[in-house]
């Protein structure tokens, strides 16, 4: 059969997105052809890449596994598509599926880069698997326990999923800190508490960072009680952050540790592989509640000229669904 058309969005420029077309070949063997349904904007991590903010020792570190083009421009990114497979194996034929893939229209991939959505799960709920995924691992690297009270400092989809988490163990005391009051409503659906900086809690056994800000970080570090651990999920580009380590920091005896999804997480890595990490990420994915994180859909041919709002720092976005045409629209 002949290639079909697909078309794909690039970060051309500073501040610059475009929408470009691709020729996909047939599938070969070992591959899955993948019609886009959905797919979901990583608001931390893309900001960045539209504002050229990758630093250059990361660009490798960057690369998701298909992206094309190179840091800082131009680039195809993206890791959160969910779309149905309409060429491969028969086992995966028909189904529903997610793939860290950029956003797209279509696209091939090796048949096991693709991981089959539950039944349980509505395929547009599906493009939060990846900061799902990211949220897991943080709160394995985090080890929280039951009747801890946990602060989350920063209401995007990772920092609410983290408290999501936090909240399923017994007794917890789990609260979304945000400058945003508009995120209390978020923090209500997901049955956690909310509160602004200025009335953090001070006394937490266990405080994360997701706020992308020093002025969060240090919201974070006030929160911890003595000997709390402090865990950082923020990640800067090429940012440079002050962080108050002077005052109480050493008296409290406080543990400030990173966190970051492109290893399986220490107190997992011997049992768990990265195919496991996602599976479990999407069976989470079956909660209902979690629907507050989505903003309603945005057609794919409209995505360029909507990424300056959906991306700007004080946005109301919190994951954006990106809708692409049904199957049988395109060629």
């Amino acid at each position: 059969m002949p290639n079909r058309t697909a078309e794909a969005l690039w970060y051309a420029g500073p501040g610059h997105a475009e929408i470009r077309p691709e020729l996909i070949a047939e599938p070969g063997p070992g591959e899955v052809q993948v019609r886009a349904l959905h797919s979901g904007v990583s608001r931390g991590t893309e900001r960045l890449i539209l504002a050229g903010l990758v630093p250059p020792s990361e660009f490798e570190r960057m690369r998701t596994p298909f992206m094309a083009g190179a840091f800082p421009f131009p680039v195809k990114y993206g890791y959160a598509a969910v779309g149905l497979v309409e060429r491969g194996p028969a086992k995966l034929e028909g189904s529903i599926a997610f793939a860290l893939h950029p956003h797209q229209s279509l696209f091939n991939l090796p048949a096991d880069a693709v991981t089959p959505i539950p039944n349980s799960v509505p395929a547009r709920r599906a493009v939060l698997a990846a900061n799902m995924e990211t949220a897991l691992n943080a709160v394995w690297d985090a080890q929280p326990a039951p009747a801890d009270r946990i602060a989350v400092v920063g209401a995007g989809v990772v920092g609410a999923l983290v408290a999501w988490l936090c909240a399923q163990l017994p007794a917890a005391e789990v609260t979304l800190v945000d400058v945003e009051h508009s995120r209390e409503d978020v923090a209500r659906r997901l049955g956690v508490r909310f509160a602004a900086p200025e009335a953090a809690p001070a006394d937490c056994d266990l405080v994360v960072h997701a706020s992308g800000t020093a002025a969060g970080l240090a919201t974070a570090l006030n929160c911890a009680d003595m000997e709390a651990t402090v865990l950082e999920l923020s990640w800067y580009g090429t940012q440079e952050v002050t962080a108050p380590l002077g005052g109480a920091f050493h008296s409290r005896r406080l543990r400030l540790i990173s966190s970051q999804v492109g290893q399986v997480a220490s107190s997992h890595r011997a049992r768990w592989n990265f195919k496991r990490r996602l599976g479990a990420a999407l069976e989470l994915l079956a909660d209902a509640r979690l629907e507050a994180l989505l903003t309603p859909g945005i057609l794919f041919q409209d995505l360029p000229s909507r990424l300056p709002d959906i991306l700007k720092p004080r946005s109301d976005v919190l994951c954006q669904l990106v809708d692409y045409p049904p199957p049988g629209a395109m060629n």
